[in-house]
Protein backbone atom coordinates (compact mmCIF):
# COMPACT_ATOMS: atom_id res chain seq x y z
CA UNK A 1 0.00 0.00 0.00
CA UNK A 2 1.29 3.41 -0.99
CA UNK A 3 0.93 6.13 1.59
CA UNK A 4 1.71 9.17 -0.07
CA UNK A 5 -0.90 7.99 -2.94
CA UNK A 6 -3.41 7.52 -0.27
CA UNK A 7 -2.69 10.43 1.46
CA UNK A 8 -3.13 12.66 -2.02
CA UNK A 9 -6.14 11.17 -2.56
CA UNK A 10 -7.67 12.25 0.75
CA UNK A 11 -6.26 15.81 0.64
CA UNK A 12 -7.12 16.84 -2.82
CA UNK A 13 -4.37 19.28 -4.10
CA UNK A 14 -6.89 20.04 -7.11
CA UNK A 15 -7.94 23.35 -5.69
CA UNK A 16 -10.28 24.88 -7.88
CA UNK A 17 -12.29 21.69 -8.15
CA UNK A 18 -12.57 21.90 -4.77
CA UNK A 19 -16.08 22.80 -3.16
CA UNK A 20 -13.92 23.55 -0.06
CA UNK A 21 -11.72 25.95 -1.40
CA UNK A 22 -14.48 28.16 -2.84
CA UNK A 23 -16.31 27.94 0.90
CA UNK A 24 -13.11 28.68 2.31
CA UNK A 25 -12.73 31.63 -0.29
CA UNK A 26 -16.29 32.93 0.79
CA UNK A 27 -15.76 32.78 4.42
CA UNK A 28 -12.40 34.77 4.26
CA UNK A 29 -14.09 37.28 2.11
CA UNK A 30 -16.98 37.75 4.51
CA UNK A 31 -14.88 37.65 7.73
CA UNK A 32 -12.01 40.63 6.36
CA UNK A 33 -15.37 42.81 4.80
CA UNK A 34 -16.82 42.57 8.21
CA UNK A 35 -14.10 43.48 10.45
CA UNK A 36 -12.78 47.14 9.37
CA UNK A 37 -9.56 47.77 11.06
CA UNK A 38 -10.36 44.67 13.67
CA UNK A 39 -13.50 46.78 14.69
CA UNK A 40 -17.23 44.42 14.06
CA UNK A 41 -19.68 46.12 11.68
CA UNK A 42 -22.01 45.75 13.97
CA UNK A 43 -20.54 47.79 16.14
CA UNK A 44 -19.68 50.61 14.09
CA UNK A 45 -23.65 50.31 12.80
CA UNK A 46 -24.70 50.27 16.23
CA UNK A 47 -22.26 53.33 17.33
CA UNK A 48 -23.77 55.03 14.75
CA UNK A 49 -27.32 54.63 15.25
CA UNK A 50 -27.26 54.92 19.11
CA UNK A 51 -24.19 56.81 20.15
CA UNK A 52 -23.39 56.65 23.82
CA UNK A 53 -21.28 54.51 25.49
CA UNK A 54 -21.70 52.27 22.33
CA UNK A 55 -19.70 54.82 20.63
CA UNK A 56 -16.55 55.48 23.08
CA UNK A 57 -16.30 51.61 22.90
CA UNK A 58 -16.16 51.75 18.89
CA UNK A 59 -14.11 55.09 19.02
CA UNK A 60 -11.77 53.02 21.74
CA UNK A 61 -11.28 49.79 19.54
CA UNK A 62 -10.41 51.72 16.43
CA UNK A 63 -7.57 54.01 18.23
CA UNK A 64 -6.07 50.67 20.06
CA UNK A 65 -6.26 48.65 16.18
CA UNK A 66 -4.57 51.82 14.69
CA UNK A 67 -2.02 52.27 17.26
CA UNK A 68 -1.73 48.23 17.25
CA UNK A 69 -1.34 48.46 13.39
CA UNK A 70 1.02 51.50 13.14
CA UNK A 71 3.22 49.79 15.98
CA UNK A 72 3.48 46.61 14.45
CA UNK A 73 4.60 48.05 10.67
CA UNK A 74 6.97 50.44 12.73
CA UNK A 75 8.59 47.47 14.10
CA UNK A 76 8.58 45.00 11.39
CA UNK A 77 7.10 46.75 8.18
CA UNK A 78 10.23 46.24 6.24
CA UNK A 79 10.58 42.82 7.35
CA UNK A 80 7.12 41.62 6.67
CA UNK A 81 6.73 43.57 3.44
CA UNK A 82 10.25 41.68 2.32
CA UNK A 83 8.79 38.56 3.37
CA UNK A 84 5.36 39.13 1.76
CA UNK A 85 7.44 39.79 -1.80
CA UNK A 86 9.23 36.80 -1.21
CA UNK A 87 6.06 34.59 -0.48
CA UNK A 88 3.89 35.90 -3.26
CA UNK A 89 6.73 35.99 -6.02
CA UNK A 90 7.29 32.10 -4.47
CA UNK A 91 3.62 31.34 -5.27
CA UNK A 92 3.91 33.07 -8.51
CA UNK A 93 6.27 31.52 -9.68
CA UNK A 94 4.96 28.05 -8.59
CA UNK A 95 1.82 28.42 -9.77
CA UNK A 96 1.99 30.11 -13.14
CA UNK A 97 5.49 29.13 -14.53
CA UNK A 98 5.71 25.54 -13.06
CA UNK A 99 1.87 25.30 -13.19
CA UNK A 100 1.34 23.86 -9.65
CA UNK A 101 -2.22 24.44 -9.18
CA UNK A 102 -2.11 24.67 -5.36
CA UNK A 103 0.41 27.60 -5.57
CA UNK A 104 -1.41 29.37 -8.11
CA UNK A 105 -4.87 29.13 -5.38
CA UNK A 106 -2.78 30.48 -2.85
CA UNK A 107 -1.65 32.87 -4.70
CA UNK A 108 -5.04 34.04 -5.95
CA UNK A 109 -5.69 34.68 -2.24
CA UNK A 110 -2.39 36.02 -1.07
CA UNK A 111 -2.49 38.75 -3.17
CA UNK A 112 -5.39 40.47 -2.72
CA UNK A 113 -5.01 40.30 0.87
CA UNK A 114 -1.90 41.76 0.98
CA UNK A 115 -3.32 44.72 -1.27
CA UNK A 116 -6.10 44.85 1.89
CA UNK A 117 -3.08 44.83 4.21
CA UNK A 118 -1.92 47.75 2.37
CA UNK A 119 -5.25 49.75 2.43
CA UNK A 120 -5.41 49.11 5.97
CA UNK A 121 -2.32 50.24 6.86
CA UNK A 122 -3.17 53.50 4.50
CA UNK A 123 -6.41 53.96 6.66
CA UNK A 124 -4.93 54.01 10.18
CA UNK A 125 -2.68 56.00 8.76
CA UNK A 126 -5.23 58.72 7.87
CA UNK A 127 -7.04 58.22 11.10
CA UNK A 128 -4.27 58.87 12.87
CA UNK A 129 -3.10 61.54 11.54
CA UNK A 130 -6.83 63.32 11.27
CA UNK A 131 -7.67 62.58 14.36
CA UNK A 132 -11.40 62.90 13.14
CA UNK A 133 -14.80 63.13 14.99
CA UNK A 134 -17.33 60.74 15.54
CA UNK A 135 -19.00 61.41 11.69
CA UNK A 136 -15.61 61.38 10.01
CA UNK A 137 -14.29 58.33 11.40
CA UNK A 138 -17.71 56.62 10.46
CA UNK A 139 -16.90 58.25 6.86
CA UNK A 140 -13.20 56.71 6.72
CA UNK A 141 -14.34 53.39 8.15
CA UNK A 142 -17.28 52.97 5.74
CA UNK A 143 -14.90 54.04 2.68
CA UNK A 144 -12.39 51.55 4.18
CA UNK A 145 -14.80 49.13 3.90
CA UNK A 146 -15.80 49.49 0.73
CA UNK A 147 -12.34 49.43 -0.32
CA UNK A 148 -12.23 45.75 1.03
CA UNK A 149 -15.35 45.05 -0.80
CA UNK A 150 -14.36 46.19 -3.86
CA UNK A 151 -10.98 44.38 -3.65
CA UNK A 152 -12.81 41.39 -2.60
CA UNK A 153 -15.18 41.28 -5.62
CA UNK A 154 -12.47 41.53 -8.00
CA UNK A 155 -10.88 38.73 -6.30
CA UNK A 156 -13.36 36.45 -6.11
CA UNK A 157 -14.24 37.27 -10.07
CA UNK A 158 -10.71 36.76 -10.77
CA UNK A 159 -10.16 33.30 -8.83
CA UNK A 160 -13.65 32.18 -9.97
CA UNK A 161 -12.86 32.88 -13.88
CA UNK A 162 -9.02 31.73 -13.47
CA UNK A 163 -10.72 28.60 -11.47
CA UNK A 164 -13.10 27.59 -14.44
CA UNK A 165 -10.47 28.29 -17.05
CA UNK A 166 -8.34 25.91 -15.49
CA UNK A 167 -11.23 23.26 -14.85
CA UNK A 168 -12.13 23.79 -18.74
CA UNK A 169 -8.74 22.70 -19.81
CA UNK A 170 -8.74 19.65 -17.20
CA UNK A 171 -11.85 18.43 -18.81
CA UNK A 172 -10.59 18.89 -22.73
CA UNK A 173 -7.51 17.04 -21.74
CA UNK A 174 -9.45 13.94 -20.37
Amino acid sequence: MNWSNILFQVIDLRSFSSVWYWIMLAVLWSSVSYYVLGVPFDLITKARRHGGQQQDDMIDLVRINVNRLLGIAHTAGLIMTGFAFFALTTLALLGFYYDVEMAQAVFLVALPLSIVGAVSLSSARKIRTADPEPDQLYAMLMRHRLWTQIIGMCAIFVTAMFGMIQMMAVVRGL
